[in-house]
């Protein structure tokens, strides 16, 4: 396929998502409901809501617009790739669909996809290629699934530091992109709205908090009050319905009760002043801070854990799950890379 070919189509196949997107609620006969509730009952943290929130923002990632914004950020891609190369990657599965920008990325450069699936999420990816597939069989040639990657020119990995080192040893002599864990941050004022703290609800709860663009840790200036912050997320009150989720908060309450460890909650969501970046599901680390400035120089030193901040002097609250199509995994721009190879 050409390059113009190729980018018709994926729009087109994003045309097509968004009309199945219509009436997914509770159509059995729609293929991406199906989808939905097959993923849900292979894995519990892929809640149908957030499986379909996934879907949403990727037919946002298909839209024309967004995909011409891609290729003028990368305006090689209108030259045909000379020898295309067959690209692995290994999909992490925290979240739906997580490994998406990834697999879109490949296609669009007109390099071969050659994908390993998370154990966890290995539903919704196959089923919408599926749908790209019946429209364009085509893409046959740039997209394979394996349960082993091998015979591949380089690798895109994503997984968590521990991985990461099984990667480096693994994929050691292929051209490779390999992510690690990061986790993302909100800088409060102390003066947001509860309107905004209701949407940085968001940023911490949605796909339960499992992915690395959601907020795991706030900073706050010293002195600041919880009470309004607990009040404007009360209306998240219905995690208290998923079992995985309390099984969580139920363990590290019972745990930091027993270890002396001081925290706040409101029986959904246990916030405890703690340095570190990463926390577990159901529990949100804060720390405060007296200078801005200093803050900001301890973040630029850090600025490799992190993968994106809301609030102050970030992204809006209630954004961080929606991420731009230029808003690359790890900083790393995925495409100029593919096109380097």
């Amino acid at each position: 396929m050409t390059f113009q070919q190729r980018i018709s189509a994926l729009s087109k196949w994003g045309s097509a998502l968004q009309v199945l997107m219509e009436t997914i609620y509770d159509n059995y006969e729609n293929p991406l409901f199906n989808a939905v509730v097959q993923a849900q009952n292979k894995n519990a943290w892929f809640a149908k809501s957030n499986s379909i929130n996934a879907l949403k923002e990727i037919c946002n990632l298909l839209e024309t617009n967004n995909l011409n914004k891609l290729v003028e950020a990368n305006i090689e891609l209108k030259s045909e790739v000379v020898n295309p190369k067959t690209i692995g990657i290994v999909m992490a599965g925290n979240i739906p669909a997580v490994g998406f920008h990834d697999l879109l990325c490949v296609l669009l450069s007109g390099h071969k996809a050659k994908v390993r699936l998370s154990s966890d999420d290995a539903v919704l990816i196959p089923d919408l290629t599926n749908i790209l597939l019946e429209m364009y069989p085509e893409f046959q040639n740039q997209l394979e699934f394996v349960n082993q990657l091998s015979g591949m020119d380089a690798v895109i990995a994503t997984g968590s530091n521990n991985t990461a080192r099984y990667f480096d040893y693994y994929f050691g002599k292929y051209p490779s992109l390999i992510r690690k864990n990061r986790n993302s941050i909100a800088v409060l004022s102390g003066q947001e709205t509860e309107a905004e703290l209701n949407q940085l609800g968001h940023d911490i709860f949605d796909y339960f908090g499992l992915g690395c663009r959601n907020v795991s840790k706030l900073y706050v200036p010293e002195g600041y009050s919880f009470n309004p912050f607990f009040e404007a997320i009360e209306s998240y009150s219905n995690l208290m319905e998923h079992n995985k989720y309390m099984n969580n908060y139920d363990y590290h309450r019972a745990l930091f009760l027993l270890d002396g460890i001081p925290f706040l909650t409101n029986n959904f969501l246990i916030v405890r002043e703690n340095e570190a970046y990463a926390t577990p599901v159901s529990v949100l680390h804060y720390e405060f801070y007296s200078s801005l400035e200093d803050l900001e120089k301890k973040l630029e030193g850090d600025k490799e854990l992190i993968q994106c901040r809301v609030g102050l002097n970030g992204l809006p609250c209630g954004s961080a799950q929606q991420p731009d199509i230029l808003d690359y995994a790890d900083g790393v721009d995925t495409m100029k890379w593919l096109l380097s190879l």
